[in-house]
């Protein structure tokens, strides 16, 4: 299992995201407080994706453990940003261990991560892998569920599904092709954040303005607040709704 977060609201320092908190990411790729899903450590790599003055968004992501990376902590220090997805990976074992397999996944403005397992991977995928165009499939960053899960968001999204349709029929969809499997997807535009809770742990905590949701909370603050399972969760700096996902 990974860990992954998301922010959005006025502009931070990544460090304050990433490593100043007592639980945050870094410690949570040594250290997790939570890994139901199974593994110790998120060690096969990281990701972040900032979007720098409102234009498209940034990543910076590596194969290595976040811990082990020596420009992450200067330029997280000096970069400043109102809208932020990362994540630590902890790969399926089988899986390529490449920079391209950290989340977060990108285009154009969409950022994208996924925490969990598609059991019986990959036959059991193959059905829905065939709705997807043939280039789609060739161009994948890498052969893992989790690319192959943001395929199939993106797909939606391209023909013109809202980023809450697109993550919840996609885990409504993969759910019922491989069941058992632990959908829990972060999706955001730089504007709306979508995460859906499905065999793992999410917690959301608001503050003026702002909104942060996370695998594990980074910290002791009281204002956390868990998401139960199977719910969806769509959040902006104005709003945030919680509820059961409905499909198309």
């Amino acid at each position: 299992m990974c860990r992954h977060l998301a922010y959005l609201g006025p502009p931070v320092p990544l460090g304050s995201l990433l490593f100043d908190p007592p639980y945050g990411l870094l410690r949570q790729s040594w250290a997790p407080r939570d890994m139901r899903g199974g593994g110790t450590i998120n060690a096969d790599g990281f990701g972040v994706g900032w979007y720098p003055g409102g234009g498209d968004p940034v990543r910076y992501r590596r194969a290595q453990p976040m811990w082990s990376d020596t420009t992450l902590p200067e330029l997280a220090a000096v970069t400043s940003t109102g809208a932020v997805l990362a994540a630590v990976r902890s790969a399926t074992v089988g899986m390529p261990l490449h920079e391209t397999a950290a989340a977060p996944f990108a285009e154009g403005r969409w950022l994208f991560s996924h925490n969990g397992v598609v059991r019986g991977w990959p036959d059991s995928l193959v059905p829905l892998a065939e709705g997807l165009p043939v280039r789609d499939l060739l161009t994948l960053e890498v052969p893992t569920d989790s690319a192959l899960l943001w395929a199939l968001v993106r797909h939606r999204l391209r023909g013109g599904a809202a980023l809450d349709e697109a993550v919840a029929d996609t885990v409504a969809a993969v759910a019922a092709a491989a069941p058992g499997s632990r959908l829990n997807l972060l999706l955001t535009d730089g504007t709306t954040v979508v995460a859906s809770v499905a065999g793992h742990a999410l917690s959301v905590r608001r503050g003026p303005g702002s909104v942060l949701l996370a695998s594990e909370p980074f910290d002791d603050h009281p204002d956390w607040q868990p998401v139960p399972d199977g719910r969806l969760v769509v959040a902006t700096t104005a709003g945030l709704d919680i509820r059961e996902p409905t499909t198309a």
